[in-house]
Parts: structure tokens; C-alpha cells; sequence
């Protein structure tokens, strides 16, 4: 499975261990740690754009199962890194589907793909809407769930697709000052800082905890029924932004302080319908409720403590720029 060491990839890692399954885990440590990874797994470190090291891997171990959960997910940041988001996030994909069509051998590829495919003004997003991305991390998912249904048909490899959506949780990287903005707000926090709100905080998001996705994606693999199809997973209730950095600094004791920057080009609205998902994995959904999902990963993120952020260093297109996000 690649993007182990990340956050979501090594929580589906423990669970399929948990399952009985041997796991080899795939991660370049762009994001994640090699701390993440169980050491029940085998650890190769490795990307996804190497395909020559993705073949020799393929050609190592026979694997059954292809959990590919490796991206740089940073949607508002992909309009200012589109090469950078393509090669990672498209040519990547496509280097693991070669691979598992040439093996002979995968059962399955799962995919997690992201609610960024729906695009704006389609509440609540369920499957069967017509996908109209608004950045190119979009873009790129939605095109690896179209490779995918056209691999399926050209060559008969079996696929699911999640679309989760804001995820947060214990082990997620929030040293990274471009996503993941539970993580983000939690960081600003532990350092002293105030939390920085993009527009007026209004914007709606459902924020899931990683048990609310973790076993459901793991588990998809023995479930036969829900093959060759895409399914909406992570929590229902949607909040604002303000909402969420007031429960961020209640849990971890600090009083709350924003500025508030001016808006970045985003979906103002984004949470989805799991109507579906609970059709064929509703003995897996936990439904972890905000104050509690936040409340756990503060806990872990007092131990982890406060990390050190940095600017992306390869930014191809400087205009319109988030002047928070300026490499300066």
C-alpha cells in the first residue's frame, strides 16, 4: 500500500494487519514518518513517480491487494503547483494501475480519491452527481477514477473508489501549514500563535475523524459487493471554520485568537451524503462526533508536540499567491 507513513495510509495499515493481511508499506517521507509505519509491515521507501521502482516492487512481492492512498493533498495550493500535483498525483496513480495490470495477480486496487471532484454548489455531494473539480487536485483524482473505470473495463482489474473528505487525526503531519486545517489550527495553538482564518470563516466543511475512514477503506477488500464502485466516506455533520477554532482552542485549553486573512479561491460549502457507504459498510461507521474526534488528536498532540512549519519550496506559479503562503 503507498502513502503508509503518511497519516490516513498508516491508520488503514493497522487495520489490515488487524485483518490478518500482510502489508508492505510504500512512502517517499514527503509527509509522513517512518515512526508511523507498524512494525508488523514491510517498510520500502520509495515514490510512486519512480515507476521503475514500483515495477521492481511488484515483480518482488505477489501482491492481492493495492491500497493506494499516496498524494500531496493540498487543494487550494495545486492551482500554484500544477506540475508538482500532476506528477504526484496522476502520473503517480498511473505508474501503480500499470503495475497491478501487468502483475496479473491484484484482486483489487482501492483508491482514496477526495470530495474535491464535486466542485461547488452540489449539497449534499452524492456519487452520482456530474463531477466538476475547481482546482487540480481535483482534477487529478478525478481523472485517476476515470483511468480506473476504463482499466476495469480494457483489462477487467477490479476497483473501489472513496472520496473522503477533511480528515483529521492522531499522527497526521501538522507541520504542514497548506493542509489540513484541524492539524494546522492545532499547531498554531500548541506555538502561541494566533489561528488564521482565510475570509470570514463561514465556510462549511465536515470534519472526519481517521476511524470514521480507516476501516472502512481497509475493509473494502473482502467485500466483494462494493467493487467497481465510488463511495462518499467520512463524517455527515458539517460546521463552520469558527466553529472548529473554538473547539480546537477549548480542547486544548487555550483561549482563542484569529485573524482572519482575506478569502482564497475555494468551494464555500463542501459535505456529502453517505447513503451509499452505509448501504455496504454501515457496521463500520463510527460516526466520531467533532468535540471527541478533536479531543483525541489533542491528546496526541500534546506528546507529539508543536512542529516546526516551512514553505513549499517549488512553487511554479507565484501570482495570486496567498500573501500567507508567499515564500518570503
Amino acid at each position: 500500500m503507498t502513502g503508509a507513513a503518511g497519516f490516513i495510509g498508516s491508520h488503514v495499515a493497522d487495520e489490515l494487519l488487524s485483518m490478518g493481511h500482510r502489508v508492505v508499506a510504500l512512502d517517499d517521507l514527503s509527509g509522513g514518518s517512518e515512526d508511523n509505519v507498524n512494525q508488523a509491515a514491510i517498510f520500502a521507501r520509495g515514490s510512486v513517480v519512480d515507476h521503475e521502482f514500483i515495477d521492481r516492487l511488484f515483480a518482488r512481492y505477489p501482491f492481492d491487494y493495492v491500497f493506494h492512498l499516496a498524494a500531496y493533498a493540498a487543494e487550494g495550493l495545486s492551482h500554484f503547483i500544477k506540475r508538482f500535483n500532476y506528477t504526484n498525483n496522476l502520473i503517480g496513480s498511473v505508474n501503480l494501475i500499470n503495475a497491478s495490470v501487468n502483475s496479473g495477480r491484484v484482486k483489487c486496487f482501492l483508491f482514496t480519491s477526495s470530495i474535491a471532484v464535486y466542485g461547488k454548489n452540489q449539497l449534499p455531494m452524492t456519487e452520482e452527481m456530474l463531477p466538476r473539480p475547481e482546482d487540480p487536485y481535483g482534477i487529478a483524482k478525478l481523472a485517476v477514477e476515470q483511468d480506473l473505470a476504463e482499466t476495469q473495463a480494457m483489462f477487467g482489474l477490479p476497483f473501489v473508489v472513496f472520496r473522503p473528505h477533511n480528515v483529521y487525526g492522531e499522527r497526521q503531519n501538522i507541520g504542514d501549514k497548506y493542509r489540513n486545517v484541524v492539524g494546522i489550527f492545532m499547531n498554531q495553538v500548541m506555538k502561541g500563535e494566533e489561528l488564521t482564518i482565510f475570509g470570514d470563516g463561514e465556510q462549511t466543511r465536515a470534519f472526519s475523524h481517521i476511524q470514521d475512514v480507516a476501516p472502512v477503506i481497509a475493509r473494502a477488500c473482502e467485500r466483494p459487493e462494493s467493487w467497481n464502485q465510488v463511495f462518499n466516506v467520512g463524517a455527515d455533520a458539517p460546521y463552520t471554520v469558527n466553529v472548529l477554532s473554538r473547539v480546537v482552542s477549548e480542547c486544548l485549553g487555550r483561549p482563542l485568537r484569529v485573524k482572519h486573512l482575506p478569502p482564497r479561491h475555494e468551494v464555500e460549502h463542501a459535505y456529502s451524503s453517505h447513503a451509499k457507504s452505509e448501504k455496504y459498510f454501515g457496521d463500520l461507521m463510527k460516526r466520531i462526533p467533532l468535540e471527541e474526534g478533536v479531543r483525541r488528536m489533542a491528546a496526541w498532540a500534546r506528546k507529539a508536540g508543536a512542529r516546526r512549519t516551512s514553505n513549499f519550496a517549488a512553487i511554479e506559479i507565484a501570482r495570486n499567491l496567498p500573501p500567507s503562503w508567499n515564500l518570503a
